[in-house]
């Protein structure tokens, strides 16, 4: 085993990003070599597989990674995305005009409460920004969809949605101009899937939750090599993580998560125990990035963005 010895580094003025990411390497200490390592292992997957999966929580979409989210989907660097309900409805009630503020993440919630507003973290959205909007866009959303046809896959669904959508900073308007599909396995979960329930009960609509599955498990099957970027936990993770194992697992996974591993959860299980499971091939490259998103989302889009041009699809 060879050790390079670590580098005292300085930054300057000017310095480029190609300059910064490589700082990160000499620094090495600590999460520094895991974000170097993420940043390395994702500019080869896009180049190397074919399905590029990204996951991730619905609470970054109520911060301004939204539109960074979307331009990532936009640039096709990832071509599948799967995400919860919560980001569906963040997405839509920013879409149609909501306003996610400012907070604090020490407030008092009983008095945040009775003034209307709901906290995510250090975000707050009043409840007349939020509800409503979601429940008239689901409304006009469904009156339009029955009379195409009654029964829909989520993904289907939220293609149309898509399609509604004209704010640039969508992750749903993003997707559907780009024929990205989403996945969202827990859709029920949330506004956005409540109000479907609500509204199918004076329409003939119907949800088919099978449809996905059968689109994701072609998906699969059909691929060369997958990857993941997967950020945050939860539903997203794991539905990510569980189709790939029918396939002897991710040739690439990167995690970016706060969560840890020591009370068994799957949000906070590293790459490696996914290997357990056939979900991470053993050959497969992985690191897991332990950081909040908003931190370091942001360093590795403007690299992927700016340094990487996409193979030509076959």
């Amino acid at each position: 085993m060879e050790l390079k010895v670590v580098r005292d580094v300085r930054v300057t003025p000017n310095m480029g990003l190609k300059e910064l990411i490589e700082l990160y390497s000499d620094i090495h200490g600590f999460e520094a070599a895991h974000l170097y390592e993420a940043i390395k292992i994702l500019e080869e997957m896009i180049y190397e597989s074919d399905l590029r999966f990204i996951s991730f929580t619905g609470n970054l979409i109520a911060t301004g990674l939204r539109g960074l989210i979307a331009q990532l989907i936009s640039s096709k660097l990832f071509n599948v995305v799967v995400t919860t309900c919560g980001a569906v409805d963040h997405d839509i009630a920013k879409a149609v005009g909501g306003k996610y503020l400012k907070g604090f993440f020490d407030v008092n919630d009983v008095e945040l409460r009775r003034l209307g507003y709901h906290r995510i973290g250090n975000v707050f959205v009043h409840q007349a920004d939020y509800g409503k909007p979601i429940e008239d866009f689901v409304k006009g959303l469904i009156d339009e969809l029955v009379k195409v046809k009654s029964r829909w896959g989520v993904r289907e669904v939220l293609h149309e949605a898509g399609l509604k959508i004209k704010d640039s900073n969508s992750i749903l308007h993003n997707a559907s101009k780009n024929n990205v599909p989403i996945y969202v396995p827990g859709i029920v979960d949330g506004a956005f899937g409540t109000a479907l329930f609500i509204h199918s009960q004076f329409t003939k609509f119907e949800l088919d939750v099978f449809k996905d599955m059968k689109e994701l498990s072609d998906i699969v099957f059909t691929s060369k090599k997958s990857s993941a970027l997967i950020v945050g936990g939860g539903i997203s993770k794991h539905h990510t993580l569980w189709w790939n194992q029918f396939k002897d697992g991710l040739d690439y996974a990167v995690y970016i998560t706060t969560a840890t591993e020591w009370d068994g959860s799957l949000s906070g299980a590293r790459a490696k125990e996914a290997i357990s499971w056939g979900k991470v091939k053993e050959s497969g490259k992985h690191v897991v990035v332990y950081s909040d998103a908003s931190l370091v989302l942001p360093i590795i889009t403007a690299y992927l963005i700016t340094k990487t041009t996409l193979p030509p699809e076959s």
